[in-house]
């Protein structure tokens, strides 16, 4: 097995949506997944890119990828934010998600950001065994909340 880590290109956008969509229906919400490529791509790559994302490649195939960007506490500074964080099914347990995971650690300490967090589904025992292994803070207490853009529209 070859593996290899870079950081993605416009190129891997259909790829990352692949794995968008797994990790949608590993979720049991694939119904949510709504951006289109051209949104997707355009939010990465086009004039005013507002995501970042690593990928792990198997024997030239993309296996998994770590998606972020900045955010912007009032009370803690910027911090990188993990949005997505995937590794195919099959790929599971082998070392894959460590990789990923650690790079993101890399990326938030050479970027100089006063810490990194991501959000976890609380029936995800497998994420959060592995979260727990890093010495992970998992806080309770807040409720996620949003508007969709049709909501947005009615207001």
């Amino acid at each position: 097995m070859k593996i290899q880590t870079r950081v993605a290109v416009k190129e891997d956008c259909i790829r990352l949506l692949e794995l968008i969509y797994e990790l949608a229906v590993y979720e049991k919400a694939p119904e949510e997944v709504t951006v289109t490529l051209a949104e997707f791509e355009d939010a990465g790559f086009g004039d005013k890119p507002v995501w970042k994302a690593f990928v792990v490649e198997v024997d030239g195939i993309i296996q998994g990828f770590g998606l972020y960007y900045i955010r912007y506490s009032t009370w803690k500074g910027c911090r990188l934010y993990l949005e997505d964080f995937i590794v195919t099914e099959e790929m599971r347990g082998k070392g894959l998600g460590k990789i990923i995971f650690d790079k993101m650690i890399t990326e938030a300490k050479e970027l100089g950001f006063n810490g990194m967090s991501w959000q976890v589904l609380d029936w995800n025992e497998p994420a959060i065994n592995f979260y727990n292994k890093y010495g992970s803070n998992l806080e309770g207490g807040w409720l996620n909340a949003s508007l969709s853009k049709e909501q947005l529209d009615k207001l």
